[in-house]
């Protein structure tokens, strides 16, 4: 399998995930790109939270944009892109759109940790069979 530099997912607003005025509340924006970023590692043949992992991979850093509404029933695609990958992180570029129209735009960053019973998680090198399955999408304003 090629290496996944970006992915795409499609998505109906459900109505739990608005507001009484009907529009999405800018939180599920968050669960949205992790939603595509776990679709994009399992078409990679991967989970990114097996059972007895020895790493994790926390999310340090997130923040989105948004541009325009999406409302209760609204089909939209959330399109997550690798905006940088290094020894012991992944950064993302993601974007909401309804058809044509740019709905948010945000990123997420997460790190390679160890994961072991009584020890403090540190960084670690993500592991070359994981990253091995990633590269990062050449530079632009955000994913295609």
């Amino acid at each position: 399998m090629p290496r996944l530099s970006e992915y795409r997912i499609r998505r109906r607003v459900q109505f739990y995930e608005a507001d009484p005025a009907g529009i999405v509340h800018f939180s599920w924006f968050f669960r949205y790109l992790e939603e595509a970023e776990h679709a994009m590692w399992r078409h990679a043949g991967l989970s990114i939270a097996p059972p007895d992992a020895e790493v994790a991979f926390p999310r340090v850093a997130a923040d989105f944009e948004f541009h325009h509404p999406l409302r209760f029933e609204e089909e939209f695609d959330v399109t997550i892109r690798i905006a940088a990958i290094g020894r012991t992180s992944m950064r993302y570029a993601g974007l909401v759109t309804r058809g044509d129209t740019r709905i948010a735009t945000g990123t997420l960053s997460i790190v390679c940790v160890t994961q072991r019973p009584n020890e403090p998680m540190t960084s670690t090198p993500i592991p070359e069979r994981i990253a091995s399955c990633f590269v990062a999408a050449p530079a632009g304003d955000g994913p295609s």
